[in-house]
């Protein structure tokens, strides 16, 4: 393929940024045409999110290709928005001083979230690109439980003592030189720096210098211990509009600052993590390969097969009843499914609920009755539905009487099964996105088809 064969659309300009479909076609031929040059010329215009799609958006070879000839186009940022599956290639390929200038870049927090999903000798090739005050910061933050406020936390803080004023604060700040390149608040501390308020930029600037800060402090203000699980930080930015967070240890004393783009991609994890799980696809992506795909996929997979299993265990009791009246076979998927439906209705609405803490012991017993209540009125509702259908179908009125009482019950079980099945899961100590699926389809699809099958034999037969 070459640039000729690539047509460039006439209003397109050159200079605007984005990834289109024009511009990954024209990158992918510079990659094979080895045209370092105009590669380069292509990617000019991209941020570092559109260059870290576009790595992720290529093949294995045309990836390793990119990085031998515009490897000095990847910097920290770039690094910082890549997907975790292919980082640990991209870094491995990447030249050592190139690497080096990429990280050096990088605030704290962001070099421990590259870490954190590398291999040991990848980790001490960044630490050693580090200056030796970053390098302290960080592995001080790895230090960190996995998955907690400290490993989300930037060193960089900005404070300020509580007694000082809005000019002191503004000249002190323009002194410095060793600013985060983004930050919100000031932080107010007290003398053993324990932090005490937040004031923002913005009340900063518009106050007079006379005006002390705790005059003008925000008053939503909140702390979290550094050992607290980063989905409470997310729960606490979201819950109460928070833009940053200051950080502290067990003795209440300031070690660092959680911004609300650390945050919000917490609560991205968590929301992609939870769709993920509850279909049972763990939490692979689309640059990982078909081996590593199948190792997720296997294991809810094969859960799946166990209780199909349990639910044909279940039809082969009722054989010589499904021998007798064929129309059984023919009704009883109907039930199941509905079931299966309902039951994941209320599961998904239980899971998020339970993630946003939306869901409590205070309420739990009144959402149940919602769930059992609606559970039992749309049962009726395609129990009629269902009865008129299998009359006509069939021509036997009690066949419809069956497959409605049937149906009835099992939306019943769907709706209770839906909600206790995480609740209980989560009060275990168990995610409940994780296991509810497999746990609700059983429930559904042994309940409907025994309450079918044995129905049938007590009222047909």
């Amino acid at each position: 393929m070459t640039d000729e064969m690539i047509a460039e659309p006439d209003l397109r300009d050159d200079d605007q940024p984005g990834l289109d479909n024009w511009r990954v076609d024209a990158i992918r031929a510079a990659i094979e045409a080895e045209d370092a040059a105009r590669l380069n010329d292509l990617i000019e215009p991209l941020y570092a999110a559109d260059i870290a799609d576009l790595l992720e958006q290529i093949s294995g070879g045309e990836r390793r290709a990119f990085l031998r000839l515009s490897a000095r186009e990847i910097d920290g940022d770039v690094l910082s928005e890549l997907d975790e599956s292919i980082r640990e290639e991209v870094i491995e390929a990447l030249p050592h001083d190139v690497l080096a200038d990429a990280v050096r870049e990088l605030d704290s927090d962001d070099v421990v979230d590259i870490l954190e999903d590398l291999e040991e000798p990848q980790q001490e090739i960044i630490l050693g690109a580090l200056e030796d005050a970053d390098r302290v910061a960080v592995q001080q933050a790895m230090a960190y439980p996995e998955y907690s406020a400290g490993r989300l936390m930037q060193r960089e803080t900005v404070t300020a003592p509580e007694d000082w004023t809005v000019g002191q604060t503004i000249d002190h700040l323009r002194s410095i030189d060793w600013l985060p390149d983004q930050f919100y608040h000031v932080i107010l501390v007290d003398p053993k720096m324990r932090p005490i308020g937040n004031v923002t930029l913005g009340r900063i600037l518009s106050a007079k210098r006379a005006t002390k800060l705790r005059e003008i402090c925000e008053e939503v203000f909140f702390t979290i211990k550094a050992t607290e699980e980063e989905k409470e930080v997310a729960y606490l930015f979201n819950q109460y509009h928070l833009i940053s967070m200051p950080v502290v240890d067990e003795a209440d004393r300031l070690v660092g600052v959680i911004t609300i783009d650390d945050a919000m991609n917490v609560l991205d994890e968590e929301h992609e993590e939870d769709i993920l799980r509850l279909a049972g696809v763990g939490e692979g992506s689309l640059s990982d390969n078909w081996i590593e795909t199948t190792k997720q996929r296997f294991p809810w997979l094969f859960v799946n097969l166990l209780t199909a299993i349990l639910a044909s265990g279940v039809i082969s009791l009722f054989e010589g009843t499904i021998s007798k009246i064929v129309a059984l076979a023919v009704l009883m998927p109907i039930v199941a499914s509905q079931g299966g439906n309902a039951a994941t209705q209320g599961l998904a609405v239980a899971v998020r609920a339970l993630a946003t803490k939306s869901l409590t012991r205070s309420n739990a017993l009144r959402v149940i009755w919602r769930e059992i209540a609606q559970g039992v009125a749309n049962g009726v509702m395609f129990a009629v539905i269902m009865g008129i259908i299998a009359y006509f179908w069939f021509g036997q009125p009690m066949i419809g009487v069956v497959i409605g009482m049937a149906m009835v019950i099992n939306m019943f079980a769907a709706a209770l099964a839906g909600l206790l099945i995480p609740l209980g899961l989560e009060k275990m100590g168990f995610d409940p996105a994780l296991a509810s699926g497999a746990f609700v389809t059983t429930v559904t699809d042994v309940v409907g088809f025994f309450s079918f099958l044995w129905l049938a034999g007590m009222i047909l037969l």
